[in-house]
């Protein structure tokens, strides 16, 4: 029997270190399905004689406008090829490889050329540069290609120009179109864009037309080795490329799904990041999360991975080397559990030494379940399949009554609650901050736009002058300090400030997940005509998330206004919002592209906000703020507080509990009231509110002074409950529902002292029964007998009464004085004799 078990994000378990191979072999069917061109051992150009080649490159369109420039090529392929012809090979790629020059990073492969030529006594002071335009000549003029980390060890200046005057003039036409259609601050990257195109066509041959997506990613392989620094600059090429129609329409949208974080492990690769020792377990659990692989996603089915496999039975086989089954000694079993409480990991100390900080384990019962569901399952499947499952069906080492988790679901609110309130009264300082931040940051943008470099920024007080950055990209605009010289950059400033803000703005006016936040998108605010007014309803449409359900939120003034203002930000000059393709962190795939509002521009590239972006724009915003919490700690906000103080806010201010599931999405209402955190005084204010509500429901001459003839008529009520054989018990202003035939009355509470009085009505109740039957007064009788069984109701009552009066409980309660009297006389010294 499977117990349900709710995944709960950790952080990551130590597992061995993933190489690129490793990494790259998660997305193979991808890289196969998109392979690159392999290299060709012989072409054309590179097959041809040394006057051929020669005579080759020195004829249009070979030939530049410049005379000195043209001189210069041509001297420096005559000596590169006659230097080429040293070495053994019928290609010149074959004698270009036998020189071993690509073994020389940079520039450094000038030297042997030089070298050679030193020993032939031709050596000129100007053949370093002619060395280096014979080598472009010979790549642009395909006669050589060198591979791709030797390529981009170089600078190319030259390369790309070069390329489109005598490899591909109308491909890079139509590039230079495409960066001209772009926003004038991305001239740069095109540049950058453009070398790394040539780049391809030197290293693979062919046009811009031939290359392929395959080709793409290796460069970015080759990138990631050479160059591990590099950012947004690495890839932009691939999605200019992509943008003039080259590739298949089924291509990725950005070369990063090619990328080491990219896809889905197998049950196979989710087992063996933990390297377990016993073949057979290891087996078992590939085997048991494949069963249940059809009933989980992805993020489940690697929650329960990494519990069986990395913080069960790793540990088992670091505490016991050599364990091979499942049925573990009760000494063992308790030693794991009590180190699964304790959560071990190592952090850098101010000194900058290693110190492993120890801390409890919050969700070791989720843990545990997961293991004890594992061993149940077995069990039960072993029921079915007895050749499968029944020689791993053991006991299970966990008990029921370790797993029970009321005491830490309290404990859990308690928290969230303490949480809540800690952060509910500051919500309005943050938000305030917030916004003040970000219209400060564009205020401070638009004023250093409108300086000049090197001058002062106006309204800065002198402290902030425009940077002279030449080298920057050109849509980032930087200042420095007047004083320090620090460098700020004012864009990316601009920018955080205001999704933080946005981020902020939409989490507390509507409540929603950060996943859903995430996945909002211009489709999702819509709208509804009422038909009976013609009013237009704005709406959010909430995409289904955690419980698989779709939901629509109605849009505040205030939720309007920010969705407008990011709406309007990411259509700039254009028309549309930019269509992006997210990667879904949890379920390790990535989504089609969508008109997302929570989306930046990394260079030329629009890429979607992750979770872990979000809550570092958080972060900043609260260090503004400067608000700590009650230990004296900045005061940190997660995307989920916001949910619970909108549900707390919510509630307090009246909305309906059921109302308020359903704006959150909740499937059951005590989910919605677990996340209201109750105040001390709450409890007070809703019970006079409840009293005023009351109040106002009721006559108000109900509330009023009574007058003497009420007061008592009030009084007489008691005098008159009062009856022969006992007390009346109704209330004060209700009349006697039996006509005062009080036998039949349960509000009757009989007097013990009565008992013979109720006897004789008993007796003649039994009489006049027995007297209209005889006379036939069947009508009488049922209404005598009814009367009758009261009658035996209340002796039986009195009798029970009675009979507890009588009985006496000895209570043990020690007779003090006697004790005193025994102690003393214990503690009297004997008389003498």
């Amino acid at each position: 029997m499977s117990a349900v078990a709710k995944h709960v994000t950790r952080r990551p378990l130590e597992v061995s270190n993933a190489t690129a191979e490793q990494a790259q072999s998660r997305n193979s069917r991808l890289r196969t399905r998109f392979p690159a061109r392999s290299a060709e051992p012989s072409w054309q150009h590179t097959a041809l004689s040394l006057e051929e080649t020669l005579r080759r490159l020195t004829a249009p369109p070979f030939l530049p406008a410049v005379n000195a420039t043209r001189a210069g090529r041509r001297r420096g392929v005559t000596k590169l090829l006659q230097w080429l012809s040293s070495f053994p090979g019928e290609t010149w790629q074959q004698r270009w490889v036998a020189s071993g020059a690509e073994g020389f990073p940079g520039a450094a492969w000038v030297e042997l050329p030089l070298r050679w030529l030193r020993e032939c006594g031709s050596s000129r002071s100007y053949d370093r540069e002619d060395l280096s335009s014979g080598l472009l000549m010979l790549i642009c003029g395909d006669v050589i290609r060198p591979g791709l980390p030797w390529m981009l060890t170089r600078t190319h200046r030259h390369l790309a120009s070069v390329m489109a005057e005598v490899r591909d003039p109308d491909g890079f036409a139509r590039l230079h179109q495409l960066a001209e259609s772009g926003p004038t601050s991305s001239r740069k990257d095109a540049q950058i864009a453009a070398t790394r195109i040539a780049t391809l066509l030197a290293c693979k041959g062919g046009a811009i037309r031939d290359i392929t997506v395959g080709d793409c990613v290796e460069l970015v392989d080759a990138q990631r080795q050479v160059h591990p620094r590099g950012g947004q600059k690495k890839v932009d090429f691939y999605l200019r490329l992509r943008a003039l129609g080259i590739f298949p329409e089924d291509a990725p949208a950005t070369i990063r799904a090619f990328g080491l974080a990219l896809g889905q492990l197998s049950i196979e690769e989710l087992v063996d990041r933990y390297q377990l020792q016993c073949r057979p377990i290891r087996d078992l659990i590939v085997d048991y999360l494949r069963e249940r692989q059809p009933s989980l996603d992805f993020a489940s089915l690697d929650a329960i991975s990494r519990t069986l496999a990395g913080l069960f039975w790793a540990r088992i086989e670091a505490l016991a080397p050599g364990t091979d089954s499942l049925r573990l000694p009760p000494a063992l079993a308790r030693e794991w559990k009590e180190e699964l409480k304790v959560k071990r990991r190592t952090v850098t100390g101010p000194d900058g030494k290693s110190v492993e900080v120890a801390s409890p384990r919050l969700n070791a019962k989720d843990e545990l379940m997961r293991v004890r569901a594992f061993y149940l399952d077995i069990a039960q499947w072993a029921a079915e399949e007895p050749a499968r499952w029944g020689p791993w069906a053991v006991p299970c080492p966990i008990r029921d009554d370790e797993i029970h988790k009321a005491k830490d679901r309290k404990r859990r609110k308690a928290r969230m609650d303490q949480r809540t309130r800690e952060r509910l009264p500051v919500l309005p300082v943050l938000v305030g901050t917030a916004d003040r931040r970000r219209r400060a940051a564009a205020a401070l943008l638009q004023a250093a736009r409108n300086t000049e470099p090197g001058a002062v920024i106006p309204g800065t007080d002198g402290t902030l002058r425009r940077s002279i950055a030449p080298k920057a990209a050109g849509h980032l605009t930087w200042a420095e300090e007047t004083s320090g010289g620090k460098r700020r950059n004012l864009t990316y400033e601009e920018e955080e400030a205001f999704w933080a803000f946005a981020a902020i703005e939409v989490l507390r006016l509507t409540g929603i997940r950060n996943e859903e936040l995430l996945e909002l998108t211009h489709h999702s605010v819509t709208q509804y005509r009422l038909p009976s007014t013609g009013e237009v309803v704005p709406l959010l449409q909430i995409a289904p998330s955690k419980t698989d359900t779709e939901r629509l939120l109605l849009v505040s003034p205030e939720l309007a206004d920010v969705l407008s203002t990011i709406i309007s930000r990411l259509r700039g000059p254009r028309s549309a919002i930019p269509l992006v393709a997210a990667y879904d962190v949890r379920e390790k795939v990535w989504n089609p592209p969508m008109p997302l509002l929570f989306q930046r521009d990394i260079g030329s590239e629009h890429r979607a906000f992750t979770p872990t972006a979000i809550r570092k724009l958080l972060i900043n915003a609260l260090a503004v703020t400067g608000l700590t919490n009650a230990d004296g700690e900045v005061l940190t906000f997660s995307p989920h507080d916001f949910r619970r103080i909108f549900v707390t806010d919510a509630i307090m201010n009246g909305l309906p509990p059921h109302i308020a599931q359903v704006i959150c999405g909740h499937r059951h209402i005590d989910t919605t009231m677990g996340y209201k955190a109750v105040y001390p005084a709450e409890t007070i204010e809703a019970h006079r509110a409840f009293i005023t509500r009351r109040r106002a429901s009721r006559p108000s001459e109900e509330y009023r002074a009574p007058t003497e003839e009420e007061w008592d008529a009030f009084l007489a009520h008691f005098e008159k409950r009062k009856v022969s054989i006992g007390t009346c018990a109704r209330a004060f202003g209700t009349p006697c529902v039996h006509e005062h035939a009080c036998v039949r009355c349960s509000l009757l509470r009989p007097d013990p002292a009565q008992r013979a009085r109720l006897v004789d009505i008993h007796d003649n109740l039994i009489a006049r029964i027995v007297e209209a039957q005889r006379e036939g007064w069947l009508g009488e009788v049922e209404g005598l007998q009814v009367s009758l069984a009261g009658a035996e109701e209340k002796l039986a009552q009195l009798d029970v009464q009675i009979s507890r009066q009588q009985e006496s409980v000895d209570l043990g309660i020690p007779a003090f004085r006697e004790i005193v009297a025994r102690t003393t006389a214990v503690a009297a010294p004997p008389e003498p004799s």
